[in-house]
């Protein structure tokens, strides 16, 4: 079975967003129509330095342009709406830095840091 070869590419757009790059790249069929690819590239990297892209990709035809805008922006609005356009996830920010968290032990916790309380004080 042959590879699908990629149709030529008439007009591009990259949207950088943190790991993630989003590509809209408007390409001809075989008949000469144009459609829509939408691709998602994650970039991760490996304990050795290395890293990969691992990408989705979306293809959406004029005949379904519409209906997806009008779903997008009723999406993207209801999101607005109930959550604002503020950024909540601390993930999302570009000097986010995951903090190691640390478990009670009897080692972290001393009797020093316990207040004496008598009950003759409450």
């Amino acid at each position: 079975m042959a590879e699908r070869v990629e149709q030529e590419e008439i007009f591009s757009q990259v949207l950088r967003a943190g790991r993630r790059t989003y590509f809209f790249d408007v390409r001809a069929t075989k008949a000469d129509d144009y459609y829509l690819t939408v691709t998602e590239s994650k970039k991760f990297t490996h304990d050795d330095g290395t890293f990969h892209y691992q990408k989705h990709k979306i293809y959406l035809y004029k005949e379904d342009f519409t209906d997806f805008h009008e779903m997008l922006k009723k999406a993207t609005d209801y999101i607005i709406n109930e959550k604002g356009d503020e950024v909540i996830s601390e993930r999302h920010q570009k000097d986010f830095k995951k903090e190691e968290t640390k478990t009670v032990t009897e080692e972290t916790v001393s009797p020093e840091s316990f207040t004496d309380i008598s009950f003759d004080d409450i």
